[in-house]
C-alpha cells in the first residue's frame, strides 16, 4: 500500500514539472518575439535624414559634395570656410576656418581623402584634407585677367575646373592613387566644336562619366548642356530637343546618375531631371524638382535616393546673421 501510494505521488510530481516546464517555454519564446518588435521603434528617430540642414549663420553657400559614408562639405563664398556636415544627423562643424578667398565648387576624391575646392576669383584651386582640414595644396591656374573658376569634378585620371568668364578648362592630373601633381603639370585645355562663349557666365558645373572619358558642361547663360572629350576640349552640344529655346536656362551644379542628369536651375528655382541617350550625345528634360524650400540653389549632391541642394539665397542681402540650409529632395 505504501509503495503505490509513493508512485502516485511520484507520478503527480512528473505531471506537474512537465506543464511547468510547457508555461516557462511559451513565456521565453513571448519574450523572443517581442524583442524584435520593440528595436525598429527605439531605433528610430525624428532627426534621421532632415529635409533641412542648416549651416553657420552668414555663410554664404554655394558649393556642396558629398564625402564618405553620409558625410557632405559645404564651401563658403564670403571668405572660402568648408562645413562637414551629416546627411544623417544634420549635425556638422567648420572643418575649414576663412582663409581670405571664396569656396565655389567641391568635389571629393575617395582615394586620397582629398576635398578640391574652386577658388572662384581668385584663380586658385585649393586642396584639402577631408578629415582634419588640413591644406594640402594650394594651385595657381593659368587664369587671364577676367577669371571666376566655378566648380570643379575628379575622375579616375585628374581634377577639372571650369571657368565661367573663359572658354577653357584647367586640369590637376592625378595618379592611379589621386596623389597631386606638380605645379608645372597644370593644363589649361581650350573648348571648341560647338561651345561659343557669349556674354555673362558661361561654364558653370561639370560632370563626369564614370569612366572619366567624357565631361559635360552647362553653360549658365546659353542654357546648353555639352558633352567634352576631356583630352581635347572638343564640346558636343547635347541634343535635348527644345527647337531655338535653350532647354536648361540659369543651369548651374550638375549631378549624373546613371543615365539622369540632375541641373540646378538656380533663379527659377527648380532643379531640371534630364533622361539621356545611350551615348549621352541626346536626350530630354522629363520634368522638374521643386520645393517650397528652395531659394536659389545652386549646387546639388546625391546620397541614395536623396538629393540635396544648397541655397546661396542670392537675391538676400548677405549679412553676418543671414541664415542658410541645405535642402532635401527625392530623386524620384
Amino acid at each position: 500500500m505504501q509503495h503505490n501510494t509513493s508512485m502516485t505521488n511520484l507520478a503527480q510530481y512528473l505531471a506537474d514539472w512537465r506543464r511547468g516546464a510547457r508555461l516557462l517555454l511559451a513565456l521565453v519564446s513571448l519574450v523572443v518575439l517581442a524583442v524584435p518588435l520593440a528595436l525598429p521603434a527605439a531605433a528610430a528617430g525624428p532627426s534621421v535624414f532632415p529635409e533641412l540642414i542648416s549651416l553657420p549663420d552668414g555663410f554664404r553657400p554655394e558649393g556642396i559634395t558629398t564625402g564618405r559614408g553620409s558625410t557632405f562639405f559645404a564651401g563658403s563664398l564670403a571668405d572660402g570656410r568648408i562645413y562637414k556636415g551629416d546627411y544623417r544627423t544634420g549635425e556638422g562643424e567648420v572643418l575649414v576656418p576663412g582663409v581670405g578667398r571664396p569656396a565655389v565648387g567641391l568635389a571629393y576624391d575617395s582615394r586620397s581623402n582629398y576635398l578640391f575646392v574652386a577658388g572662384g576669383p581668385s584663380g586658385k584651386a585649393s586642396v584639402y584634407d577631408a578629415d582634419t582640414g588640413q591644406e594640402v595644396q594650394v594651385y595657381d591656374l593659368p587664369v587671364g585677367t577676367s577669371t571666376f573658376v566655378n566648380d570643379v569634378v575628379v575622375t579616375r585620371d585628374a581634377a577639372y575646373f571650369t571657368d565661367s568668364f573663359a572658354a577653357q578648362y584647367y586640369v590637376l592630373p592625378l595618379s592611379a592613387q589621386g596623389a597631386l601633381p606638380d605645379a608645372s603639370q597644370v593644363e589649361t585645355i581650350a573648348l571648341s566644336g560647338d561651345f561659343v562663349q557669349v556674354g555673362g557666365f558661361n561654364s558653370n558645373g561639370i560632370e563626369a562619366t564614370p569612366n572619366g572619358d567624357a565631361l559635360f558642361i552647362v553653360n549658365s547663360t546659353a542654357g546648353l548642356l555639352f558633352l567634352v572629350d576631356p583630352a581635347t576640349g572638343v564640346a558636343q552640344q547635347i541634343d535635348l530637343g527644345n527647337g531655338m529655346e535653350p532647354p536648361l536656362p540659369n543651369g548651374d551644379g550638375i549631378l549624373l546618375a546613371g543615365k539622369t542628369m540632375y541641373v540646378v536651375q538656380n533663379q527659377l528655382n527648380q532643379i531640371a531631371v534630364v533622361e539621356l541617350g545611350p551615348d549621352f550625345s541626346s536626350g530630354a528634360v522629363a520634368r522638374v524638382i521643386t520645393n517650397d524650400n528652395f531659394d536659389i540653389p545652386t549646387t546639388v549632391a546625391g546620397f541614395g535616393s536623396r538629393l540635396y541642394a544648397v541655397n546661396a539665397r542670392f537675391s538676400t542681402p548677405p549679412t553676418p546673421t543671414t541664415t542658410y540650409e541645405v535642402v532635401q529632395v527625392s530623386k524620384n
